[in-house]
């Protein structure tokens, strides 16, 4: 079953409506012209329920297939929001707005999703309820969780929620899946050293917070080449670190900041709890002190065994069973389709993006080439979890 020919014929539509999301990327939850396009194209191919405002911005719209005897709902989901960064890329369609561009794909989800909606609201092939999820906040905000402490899941009664997200250096026409988690939980810590300060020739009458913190960062590092077993993923980057302003000075604080990366409960635990320990010991070796702030934040994105089964079946329908990765190895970075994916049993698949720039950076851009293939993905997701 390859890409649906009525979905190939409206490529060109769809990349349109790409580079017009593109032109206009916002940020977080004030997504508000994006969500506005995005529900005035649901009414305009006639999809039965278009609700806007949930989780603050989010869109859902609502299409009932020719038979609704099975009583099956499925959830899409496309993510919204852009990042702050200035786009490098001299697309004739880049950014308007200078300082935010849409250097994750999200432009790339919407214009699948809203591909599908149309294709589906025309033929309605199937015997139940799709429900399009068009969430703000991914990047950083916890949008999906947003969404669905506003009744994303029990209001429309989503029994199953499938997602997608494309990736650079995978080949255009090609998905990657697997059982199990696919990107990582996101954590993050800062440690508020606190020393005694003075003057830069006397530092035998300071306690000097930035040499505690120079100890700190090392020491961080082998939390993962020491501690956690080899076989175990885990990351600790420390990515910040700020003290003083003047040459001759010891301030009396530092802080040493960073993110956490792991795949396991079990491993998330022992980092957080590693990372105090260091913290307070290190710091009191010098007579210092130490405050940490530990910030759990997206967790683990796992999918459910059966439901990966069922979308690895569909994406090798499309693209043939060669050019699907059902054992792809899950990556470090974080994705908030994992609250969906705690609330619902689902699926998350990477889909090609082909030679392009790695995602967030400011010379990458989306390829057109892949909307047929994510469009179709959707599509035959829908038709074949609720026959008709």
């Amino acid at each position: 079953m390859p890409i649906v020919n009525r979905l190939a014929e409206l490529a060109d539509d769809i990349a349109a409506w790409r580079h017009d999301l593109h032109r206009h990327p916002e940020i977080l939850y004030e997504v508000h012209r994006t969500a506005a396009t995005v529900a005035e194209k649901l009414r305009a191919f006639g999809v039965d329920e278009v609700t806007t405002g949930i989780g603050r911005t989010g869109v859902v719209g609502v299409i009932h297939g020719r038979g609704n005897g099975s009583g099956r709902v499925v959830g899409l989901r496309a993510d919204m929001d852009a990042l702050p960064l200035l786009e490098e890329t001299g697309a004739d369609y880049a950014s308007t707005i200078p300082g935010k561009m849409h250097a994750c794909g999200h432009d790339g989800h919407m214009a699948m999703l809203l591909g599908a909606a149309r294709y589906l609201a025309e033929t309605r092939n199937f015997d139940g309820t799709a429900v399009l999820v068009f969430q703000p906040a991914e990047e950083g905000g916890g949008g999906g969780k947003a969404m669905i402490e506003d009744g994303l899941m029990d209001r429309w009664n989503i029994q199953e929620v499938y997602g997608m997200h494309n990736m650079p250096g995978m080949a255009v026409g090609t998905f990657g899946i697997n059982p199990g988690p696919m990107l990582a939980s996101t954590d993050e810590f800062t440690i508020t050293i606190t020393g005694r300060g003075g003057h830069a020739a006397k530092p035998h009458e300071t306690v000097d917070p930035i040499v505690v913190g120079a100890a700190m960062v090392q020491a961080l590092q082998t939390i993962v080449s020491r501690n956690v077993d080899p076989l175990d993923s885990a990351v600790v980057s420390t990515t910040r670190f700020h003290a003083g302003d003047a040459y001759n000075i010891i301030v009396p604080a530092a802080e040493v900041a960073g993110t956490v990366r792991t795949l396991r409960a079990p491993v998330r635990d022992f980092v957080d709890a590693r990372i105090r320990a260091i913290a307070a010991q290190i710091a009191a070796a010098h007579g210092a002190t130490a405050v940490v702030d530990y910030d759990r934040n997206y967790p683990v994105t796992r999918n459910h065994p059966e439901q990966a089964a069922f979308a690895a079946e569909i994406a090798s329908e499309i693209v043939g069973e060669a050019r699907v990765d059902r054992e792809t190895p899950p990556i470090m970075a974080g994705e908030d389709f994992s609250y969906m994916l705690e609330a619902r049993p689902g699926a998350f698949i990477f889909i090609g993006n082909g030679d392009s720039a790695g995602l967030h950076s400011p010379l990458y851009d989306f390829d057109d080439a892949a909307i047929p293939f994510g469009s179709s993905y959707f599509v035959r997701l829908v038709e074949k979890a609720m026959p008709a």
